[in-house]
């Protein structure tokens, strides 16, 4: 048997296209010691992937021409030379596009395939789950009756930002493309109510009626013109935490804020954050979350694409947004 990988080979300028990446095989590792060997299972698919392909500064060194792409995924461990690893055990790690990975302790997490499915532990109980979780309740400080209006809300972070919010006694209103996805957020999710920006409605009118008063906590995965109209609709003290910036990472020309005003007129705080720096902290988080899954209160979706000779096909679902909730390659 191959490990199939999936290569950067160059920088994409734009949208990534199939030639920034190849298709190769090579032998399965083997472990050194301290190391394990991880046959995956599911492999993540995130915007930020976009930002680690550029050659430039960053919370993160970019991948580098001729690497395995970077990704999360989670997988059983297949051979083990690192104490308190044993084979069968299913793991968690920053191991890349690939079929079989390598890892040292470093970023290695158990899971339990009994507790929810594996690929879960990439979604609501991995990365996008923290990031909701210490975004909305450390960086944005929501509080119960405040109102949190969520960009990119039917995605893998914002549908979690929109059900903590619940959970803690926000109103929450959700901006996500297309009728289905808004259905989604509040016929399923319990989003107070949810804003169509392809609707062809004017955005700003469409969140002063949502968002009867303006906006506390504005939780943004998108960016652009749209983080310039929220800016217009925010109350005083607001907190804008920025997440992310999907509408930005494949553009040649940068739309910045020109309402950047309204945050020295609202005494308001616009606050960027990396979910790494609240590494020491996952397990109360990953407690917590699990807690509110068992009980009904979170609830997931995944999209799962078949096959890792599909990835670059896959990928392009996270900026045309054809996909519900989180979208993870399977291996």
């Amino acid at each position: 048997m191959k490990n199939t990988q999936i290569k950067l080979v160059s920088r994409p300028s734009g949208i990534p296209t199939a030639d920034n990446f190849n298709i190769e095989t090579a032998e399965i590792p083997k472990a050194k010691d301290g190391e394990v060997i991880i046959k995956h299972e599911y492999i993540s698919l995130d915007p930020a992937m976009r930002g680690w392909m550029n050659d430039s500064k960053s919370y993160i060194a970019p991948v580098q021409i001729g690497e395995v792409m970077r990704a999360g995924a989670v997988g059983k461990i297949i051979e083990s030379k690192l104490a308190g690893f044993e084979v069968g055990d299913y793991v968690m790690g920053w191991t890349g596009v690939q079929q079989y990975g390598t890892s040292g302790a470093e970023n290695l997490f158990k899971v339990d395939p009994n507790l929810m499915p594996l690929q879960r532990y990439l979604g609501t109980m991995g990365m996008p789950g923290f990031t909701a979780y210490f975004g909305l309740l450390e960086v944005g400080q929501a509080k119960e009756g405040e109102t949190v209006l969520v960009s990119g809300a039917a995605g893998a972070v914002g549908s979690v930002v929109g059900q903590i919010a619940k959970i803690k006694g926000c109103k929450v209103v959700g901006i996500a493309g297309g009728p289905e996805k808004c259905n989604y957020l509040t016929e399923e999710l319990g989003f107070d109510a949810a804003i169509d920006y392809k609707s062809g409605e004017n955005l700003s009118k469409a969140i002063k009626a949502a968002c009867d008063g303006g906006v506390d906590v504005y939780f943004d995965n998108v960016g652009g013109e749209m983080l310039d109209v929220v800016l217009g609709r925010i109350k005083r003290h607001a907190r804008i935490v920025i997440c992310g910036a999907i509408s930005q990472y494949n553009s040649r020309d940068i739309y910045g804020p020109s309402n950047y005003l309204s945050l020295l007129v609202n005494r308001a705080r616009m606050e960027g954050f990396v979910v790494f720096d609240y590494a020491k902290d996952y397990g109360k988080a990953a407690m917590e979350m699990a807690q509110w899954s068992m009980a009904g209160k979170l609830k997931s979706k995944e999209h799962i694409v078949e096959g890792i000779e599909n990835f670059h096909s896959a990928l392009l679902r996270l900026f045309s947004g054809d996909k519900m909730g989180k979208l993870v390659l399977k291996a």
